[in-house]
């Protein structure tokens, strides 16, 4: 099985290609092989599996948990199609406030890793879409925060301008807000 590992314009965040086998009855791949994914250089342990459905314009982040539980993302889109997000909120990084994004689907069966020290966000581009993403760290309530999916110093080119959000997602705080108590140091 042949695995391939994209680095982005961000470095940590990579896109995962992995081969797809097919004949008349569907298709095989292999999504996660703990040996290929070290040898590759990714993160290999994993605690927590999430998977969601959402319909079409859902949007859902921009998440992440702070140091009091990290939490690192392999996203990958099982059903539809997605524009999934990482945008880089560790303090004093050189590429802070940048975003990297990757079209996944169902058909193309890229991932994406998500490290530690960024917050994360997809859109739904299908009628429905399901998610399922591997988290390094276990899901933490106390330690969640998220930021205003359409914020201007981040200033993602969203393809929609009206998306469907949790009341959560709605009253998320700006990058400058999340400043002045950040949650990532860049090197810490």
């Amino acid at each position: 099985m042949k695995t391939i590992v994209t680095e982005m314009k961000i470095p940590d965040v990579r896109q995962i290609a992995v081969e797809k086998f097919g004949d008349e009855r569907g298709f095989f791949a292999e999504v996660y092989n703990e040996k290929t994914f070290k040898t590759l250089g990714l993160a290999t342990h994993y605690v927590q599996d999430n998977h969601s459905r959402s319909a079409k314009n859902v949007l859902r982040g921009f998440h992440y948990q702070d140091m009091n539980a990290p939490q690192g993302k392999l996203v990958r889109c099982s059903l539809g199609k997605i524009i999934d997000i990482a945008v880089d909120i560790r303090v004093g990084s050189p590429t802070f406030g940048q975003f990297v994004s990757a079209e996944l689907s169902a058909d193309n069966l890229l991932q994406l890793y998500v490290p530690v020290g960024f917050a994360h966000a997809f859109l739904v581009l299908s009628d429905f879409a399901e998610v399922q993403y591997k988290c390094t760290g276990f899901y933490n309530p106390a330690a969640e925060g998220n930021i205003i999916w359409n914020d201007p110093d981040i200033a993602f080119p969203w393809p929609i301008d009206d998306p469907i959000l949790s009341q959560r997602d709605q009253a998320a705080s700006s990058l400058q807000t999340y400043l002045k108590q950040p949650a990532f140091i860049y090197g810490k």
